[in-house]
C-alpha cells in the first residue's frame, strides 16, 4: 500500500478526497444517523474531527456524489435528492460586544449569495435572517434545509472568563438557536457539534429537541481513530515506530463505545514529525481549568481514578462549571469504566494517554510556579536524588520546590486538602518526567498515599501534615511506621528491587516540608 498525503489541519472533505489524502471512513455512521432522527448534538474535545464530520454531512446532502465513490455510503444513498445547505461555524473570535452577531450577520449573508437569493431587507436581525432564510431556500429549491452548526459554544467559551458578556452571547444564541425548532416545516436535518455540553435549559430551551450522541456507544468512533484504522488505514506510516509506544502516548480516549480512540491531530503530526510529542496539547492553552483547579485547592494526584456520575460531567453552564465536566468535555480526563448503582450512573475518570497526563502536570506546574523555574529540571534532580539513596538531598530539593510557589496558591483551611495539595505537586513533578507512579495504592490493610517505581527500586511514600516544625521528625517516623503496620510495600517484595519507605511530613506553618524519613525494608 502507498503512501498518501497526510491531512493536517484539512478540515474540507472535498480537498481530502479530491487530493487523494488518507480517509477514515466515517459515513456508516453519517448513514446511521439520518436514518434514525434527524435532529443531534455531538461534543468531543478540540481537533478531534468535528468540522471535518460536519463538512462530510455538507458534500453528503448537496449530493456531491463522486466525493464519495469508494465509501460505505456510495451504495446506500438517493443521489438524486439534494437538499440546500445552512452551514454556519463559530471559529473566530467573540470577545467584545456585537462581535457574534456581526458574525452570524456575515455568514447568512455568504449563504443568501451562493444560494442567489436576493439579501435580506434591513433592518433584520440574525435570528430574524435565519428564520427568512430557511424559509427562502426551501422555496426555492423545494427542499427542506440541512442546517449545520460546528463549534456552536466558541462565543460563549471566548468571554467565559467574562459572566455579562458569556451570558449575553449565550442568550443571543438560545433565541438564534430557537428558530431552527420553530422551523420545522423548513428543516429536514440539524447537527450540531462543540466542545461544551452546555445545559440544555440554558442554552437549548429554544432547540430542546436536539438529541444528544455525545456518549451514545453507537457513535463512540465518529469521529477519532480506532486502533483497527491504525493497521489498515494509515499502515504504510508505521514502519519505523513502535506500535505499543504509540499506543502509551496517544491512545485511551472512550466514550462508552467498544474500542478506545486516538485524537486524528496527534496521530497526523507523529506521521509527519516521527517524534513523540505533546502535539495535541500544544495547540491550546488550559489556563481556565489550571485556575479553577487552583482556587478549589484540587491536588492533581485528584484526577486519576476520579469517580464521578453522569450529572456532572453535563452540569456545565455560565457561572456554574462543575470541574468533572470541564476535565472531561476538553479532553483532559476519559472515562474508563461505568458503573450502575440503582438509578444512578457512576463513571470513573482519567488520563485518556501518556500525553495528557504529562503535560497537564507539567502545565500546571509551569503556572504555578512560573516558567522559568524549570518543573522538568526539579523533577529530574529529584527523581535522580532517589535512585542515588541521596535522601538528605533530596529533602533539601523538594523543600526549595515548595519554597518556589507562590503564596497565593498555597494551602487550605482543610489539614487534610493542605496535605492532599502538597503531595500532589510532588506527584505532579514526578509526573511531568514521566516516572512509574501509583496513587492511592492499595494493599490487603490499607493504601499508600504514592508508589514510585524507578531506577530499579522501589519507593513507598506516606504523606502527613504537622501545625509546626517541632514535631516533624516524629511525624515523618510515624508515616513509617503506618507503613510498615499496614504492610504497603508487601506487594512488591517479588519484584526483588531495593524497597525504601519515604515519611514526609508537611509543616501547615512553614508552608513547607518539615521533616523526610527513609528507611531501607
Amino acid at each position: 500500500m502507498a503512501r498518501r498525503q497526510l491531512p493536517i489541519g484539512i478540515q474540507s472533505f472535498r480537498r481530502i478526497r479530491e487530493q487523494d489524502c488518507y480517509y477514515v471512513d466515517k459515513t456508516p455512521h453519517i448513514q446511521r444517523l439520518v436514518d434514525m432522527g434527524d435532529f443531534y448534538f455531538l461534543s468531543r474535545p478540540r481537533r478531534f474531527g468535528k468540522s471535518l464530520l460536519v463538512d462530510t454531512l455538507r458534500e453528503l446532502f448537496e449530493g456531491n456524489e463522486p466525493l464519495f465513490r469508494g465509501l460505505d455510503i456510495h451504495e446506500h444513498w438517493d443521489w438524486s435528492t439534494k437538499h440546500p445547505v445552512v452551514r454556519l461555524s463559530f471559529g473566530g473570535k467573540y470577545d467584545e460586544p456585537g462581535d457574534l452577531e456581526q458574525s452570524i450577520t456575515n455568514q447568512l449573508a455568504i449563504i443568501e449569495r451562493n444560494a442567489g437569493l436576493d439579501p435580506a431587507k434591513p433592518p433584520c436581525s440574525g435570528p430574524e435572517r435565519l428564520r427568512d432564510l430557511l424559509d427562502r431556500l426551501h422555496h426555492a429549491t423545494g427542499r427542506q434545509v440541512v442546517v449545520l452548526v460546528d463549534e456552536y459554544d466558541k462565543p460563549i467559551l471566548d468571554v467565559i472568563d467574562h459572566p455579562e458578556m458569556a451570558t449575553a452571547n449565550r442568550d443571543y444564541l438560545r433565541g438564534f438557536y430557537g428558530i431552527i425548532k420553530d422551523s420545522p416545516q423548513d428543516v429536514r436535518f440539524v447537527f450540531v457539534t462543540g466542545v461544551s455540553m452546555f445545559s440544555r435549559v440554558s442554552l437549548f430551551s429554544g432547540l430542546n429537541n436536539l438529541r444528544n450522541i455525545s456518549l451514545d456507544p453507537n457513535y463512540a468512533t465518529i469521529c477519532g481513530y480506532t486502533d483497527r484504522d491504525l493497521d489498515t488505514v494509515f499502515a504504510p506510516e508505521l514502519p519505523g515506530l513502535d506500535r505499543d509506544e504509540i499506543r502509551e502516548w496517544y491512545n485511551g480516549y472512550h466514550w462508552l463505545g467498544d474500542e478506545k480512540l486516538y485524537n486524528p491531530f496527534d496521530l497526523l503530526l507523529l506521521f509527519e514529525t516521527r517524534n513523540f510529542e505533546a502535539h495535541w496539547f500544544e495547540t491550546g492553552s488550559p489556563t481556565f481549568l489550571f485556575r479553577m483547579m487552583m482556587e478549589r485547592g484540587m491536588s492533581p494526584m485528584e484526577l486519576e481514578q476520579r469517580t464521578t456520575d453522569a450529572r456532572k460531567l453535563s452540569r456545565f453552564d455560565v457561572g456554574d462549571i462543575g470541574i468533572d465536566a470541564l476535565l472531561f468535555q476538553t479532553g483532559y480526563l476519559t472515562i474508563t469504566s461505568e458503573e450502575r448503582r440503582g438509578h444512578r450512573t457512576l463513571y470513573t475518570l482519567d488520563y485518556p494517554n501518556f500525553e495528557v497526563l504529562q503535560s497537564l502536570n507539567d502545565g500546571l506546574l509551569g503556572y504555578i510556579t512560573g516558567p522559568e523555574n524549570g518543573v522538568a529540571d526539579q523533577g529530574d534532580e529529584l527523581g535522580r536524588l532517589l535512585v542515588d539513596n541521596d535522601f538528605n538531598g533530596f529533602a533539601d530539593r523538594l523543600k526549595s520546590f515548595f519554597a518556589g510557589i507562590p503564596y497565593q496558591w498555597q494551602g487550605t483551611n482543610s489539614p487534610a486538602r493542605y496535605e492532599a495539595w502538597y503531595a500532589g505537586m510532588l506527584y505532579a513533578c514526578f509526573r511531568t518526567i514521566g516516572l512509574d507512579l501509583r496513587v492511592e495504592d492499595s494493599s490487603g490493610r490499607g493504601r499508600a498515599d504514592m508508589v514510585v517505581l524507578h531506577g530499579g527500586q522501589v519507593f513507598v511514600f506516606e504523606f502527613k501534615m504537622t501545625d509546626g516544625e517541632g514535631n516533624g521528625k516524629s511525624v515523618a517516623q510515624s508515616a513509617i511506621e503506618q507503613i510498615q503496620s499496614k504492610g504497603y510495600a508487601e506487594k512488591y517484595r517479588d519484584r526483588g528491587e531495593p524497597i525504601h519507605l519515604v515519611g514526609v511530613a508537611f509543616s501547615r506553618d512553614a508552608r513547607n516540608v518539615s521533616a523526610v524519613k527513609v528507611v531501607s525494608a
